[in-house]
């Protein structure tokens, strides 16, 4: 069963998911601002961030916060954060493409020790917690069992217009292209993780992320058996900047695939 923490972050998850839901069929209504190039944010983006901070708050009200919309706020519990992405698709999600999650991990002293992920359409609720497993709502995860590149599904990302990043995707993908039985790009990074961990893919790698991409989806990969590193195969990916997370057999693989791809492109291996 899970425990009280997940229980605090569902029920905040299912209560914003609401909102988002009714929000989505209206997409087009909805009041839209640029927070950077090709870069947007709704008005449903920033109900679903303050209804996620009161109602983590109203259950934790010591801790402090790292949202996407609002940035760092501390809380009396030094040591404890939840760290949040209330809407992570929001282009899917403007162009009513179905295809978009909230994410809320737990931070403690410096790691990430729970995580939910949920995908309001489809009713799928991802979560995982230290020691305790990985579940689709009440089903227990695990990561894939492939062990060839060549009989793998993979996930990334594209950086879109404005954002560093277009010949590091070029150069892995045309390795992974090569080397692999295809790749995919869905637009929500907690989603790749979520499915990762689901074993719908078999890996997924991606540059210029932030912690509230990838936090949950990180718990969620290593309590279904996987392995999340950054680049460079060290445990800084959440801060990072680069996320490389598959199964225990096509971790290495994967990562050596990406070092020579870019090395192939004279490009340093950095987040």
């Amino acid at each position: 069963m899970p425990s009280a923490t997940i229980n605090v972050m569902e029920a905040a998850a299912r209560k914003a998911a609401r909102g988002l839901i009714r929000d989505f069929g209206e997409a087009e209504n909805l009041q839209v601002s640029r927070k950077g190039p090709a870069d947007f944010v709704s008005e449903a983006d920033r109900r679903a961030e303050d209804l996620l901070r009161t109602e983590l708050h109203k259950a934790r009200p010591g801790f402090g916060f790292l949202m996407e919309e609002s940035g760092g706020h501390a809380g009396k519990d030094p040591d404890r954060r939840w760290i949040v992405d209330p809407l992570d698709g929001t282009t899917n999600f403007l162009h009513g493409i179905p295809h978009f999650a909230i994410s809320i991990a737990l931070e403690e002293a410096g790691r990430i020790i729970a995580g939910v992920i949920y995908e309001p359409l489809r009713d799928e609720l991802f979560w995982a917690e230290n020691g305790v497993g990985c579940y689709l709502n009440r089903r227990r995860l695990r990561v894939s069992s492939r062990r060839d590149l060549s009989e793998s599904v993979l996930a990334t990302g594209i950086p879109f217009r404005g954002r560093p990043g277009k010949e590091v995707f070029l150069a892995t993908v045309d390795g992974a292209i090569d080397l692999t039985a295809g790749v995919r790009r869905f637009g929500s990074a907690s989603l790749d993780l979520a499915y990762v961990a689901a074993g719908r893919y078999d890996g997924f790698w991606e540059f210029g992320l932030s912690p509230w991409d990838v936090a949950a989806g990180v718990v969620l990969v290593r309590e279904a058996g996987g392995f999340a590193t950054d680049i460079n195969g060290a445990d800084n990916m959440v801060y990072g900047g680069s996320i490389v997370a598959t199964n225990e057999r096509l971790h290495a693989p994967l990562l050596q695939m990406l070092h020579a791809s870019l090395a192939a492109a004279d490009i340093a291996p950095t987040s």
